[in-house]
């Protein structure tokens, strides 16, 4: 398992990211961000890895055990735990 760590991991939430985003990362599965809103996590994911942007804006996501198709404005805390996930699309 590849882990990415951004500063001191003590003060970071968790970013955990699913198989279809691993190309996009270079196979890194676990990243520790600092980050005070969704936005700023997006923002920060992006910079490191660019082709990130547009498929985390198309995942759903579950920050602390709740998930959210829309997690714009949601807050980050230091210890949050995030994972990224392919949307559940119905018909």
């Amino acid at each position: 398992m590849h882990l990415l760590f951004f500063q001191n991991p003590a003060d970071m939430a968790r970013v955990t990211f699913p198989d279809n985003l691993l190309i996009h990362t270079g196979g890194i599965r676990e990243a520790e961000v600092t980050a005070a809103s969704y936005r700023d996590l997006i923002q920060a994911l992006s910079e490191r890895w660019p082709d990130l942007r547009e498929p985390l804006m198309k995942s759903s996501v579950a920050i602390d055990g709740q998930i959210y198709q829309n997690a714009y404005l949601e807050p980050i805390g230091v210890d949050s735990d995030v994972f990224f996930m392919p949307r559940i699309e119905g018909g």
